[in-house]
């Protein structure tokens, strides 16, 4: 009501104020936080004031006509207002960009354009994200921010597997085995009691007699699936209906994306977040050596496993393993796989097709009916780059020329699962950089 009003305001309780040219709770809501950042020193960037304001309750002299001296620079309030619709462009519309944008929606002050070269539906080695399995299974350490990114993804994807099955995750029960001949070498090994164990459902260790000969020890446990031709489409959609706008786009360096005409206002981008995944090597003003390749080579089939199954090593080498996961809605059975690092080849190797494919059979012979691999029903082959980066995830905010840019690539083959607490932590870098513009940082 008026008298809680003007306590959020600060004003005497009996004093007629005007705010002049008020016309509609767009205008109404400007002018409060203005109101609210000349009394506190900054705009609370986390309640929409207006929309708590009971309007019928207001005297008819108050929400008629009020007056108030701000005591402020026309240009000053100016830069105030600009500051509140916060003008938003994001190159690239991979799971990280498109997560991100979602996440970024939703607070009403953010005016979003996603501009990439491509977009769900495309299929080229420099996107990785339709080649993805992809399933959740956390290889981040304890204590990591990079555990803490997979943890805060889990409940989202949950969720959406429960209740959204348009988005195309359903649940599987995994298998993984570690076999006795990779102990003490540098394969990477599951752990048998890792840090997110609490976290997904039914974990247990699978007992020694129903292991077979070679395997020391093994886990079960109930995970999701993704079809990532659903899923990346569903993202899209969520993020149009939210008001984003998309446009192709191609960038030589990161600040042509600030300028004017490529954000949907046709003004400049108040701030940028660069998802390029490992375009950001080449990406003019962020141009990061530490990004490297991780080739990943998959073979699609209408098998049914009936469920996830993963495996500590091979006897191919050291880049390749054996992985199964069956994707949701029909999406196919996928079968891996390698980790070839600095390997940029986008052709699928038969030879290597053929590895995978006997290394799968083998893990789990149901998707043959015990029979070879010339059972196999292939759909079709794929390849994708992981984008790796020394160090992990690049999460983190600079300027460069004079503009905000919050960085989001460099998460390997983790993209997926630590999409949602890799995107939440870039909205709260971006609400510290708005902060920073505030005090003119």
């Amino acid at each position: 009501d008026e008298m809680n009003l003007r306590q959020l305001l600060g004003l005497a309780p009996d004093q007629v104020y005007a705010l002049a040219d008020l016309e509609n709770c767009d205008v109404l809501d400007r002018t409060l936080r203005l109101l609210y950042r000349a009394r506190f020193g900054q705009v609370n960037q986390n309640i929409w004031i207006s929309s708590h304001i009971n309007y019928n309750k207001l005297s008819a002299a108050v929400s008629a006509v009020i007056k108030v001296k701000l005591h402020l620079e026309k240009a000053e309030v100016q830069r105030c207002i600009d500051m509140l619709n916060t003008h938003i462009s994001k190159p690239m519309a991979g799971v990280a960009g498109l997560t991100t944008a979602l996440l970024l929606s939703k607070n009403p002050r953010y005016k979003i354009t996603v501009a990439a070269k491509h977009m769900p539906g495309d299929y080229d080695i420099e996107y990785a994200s339709p080649w993805a399995g992809a399933d959740y299974m956390p290889v981040s350490l304890e204590g990591t921010d990079a555990a803490k990114w997979d943890k805060n993804t889990w409940p989202q994807l949950r969720d959406l597997a429960q209740n959204h099955p348009e988005a195309g995750i359903h649940f599987q029960r995994a298998k993984i085995y570690n076999r006795k001949k990779d102990l003490g070498s540098p394969t990477p090994k599951f752990p048998p009691n890792p840090w997110w164990k609490d976290l997904l459902p039914d974990f247990r260790d699978i007992p020694k007699s129903e292991l077979r000969p070679g395997i020391d020890n093994a886990t079960s446990f109930t995970t999701v699936c993704i079809n990532t031709a659903l899923y990346l489409p569903w993202l899209v959609s969520q993020c149009l209906k939210a008001g984003i706008v998309f446009k192709r786009a191609i960038f030589s360096h990161v600040s042509e994306a600030a300028a004017p005409g490529v954000h949907h206002s046709n003004s400049s981008a108040d701030l940028l977040i660069n998802c390029t995944g490992l375009s950001a090597s080449k990406l003019g003003g962020v141009e990061d050596r530490s990004l490297i390749p991780v080739r990943g080579q998959i073979v699609i089939v209408r098998n049914d496993p009936g469920g996830i199954f993963s495996i500590s090593g091979c006897d191919d080498g050291p880049e390749e393993g054996a992985y199964i996961m069956t994707r949701a809605a029909g999406g196919g059975t996928v079968l891996g796989g390698s980790n070839q690092k600095g390997n940029w080849e986008s052709q699928s190797d038969p030879n290597l097709a053929i590895r995978i494919m006997k290394r799968c059979v083998d893990l789990n012979p149901q998707l043959t009916g015990g029979k070879g691999i010339e059972h196999l029903d292939i759909i079709r082959h794929g390849v994708g780059l992981r984008p790796s980066r020394e160090g992990g995830a690049r999460i983190e905010k600079e300027k460069i020329d004079g503009t905000w840019v919050v960085h989001n690539y460099g998460h390997g083959g983790a993209g997926y699962q630590s999409s949602y607490g890799c995107s939440q932590a870039v909205v709260n870098l971006v609400e510290e950089a708005l902060q920073d513009r505030t005090k003119g940082i």
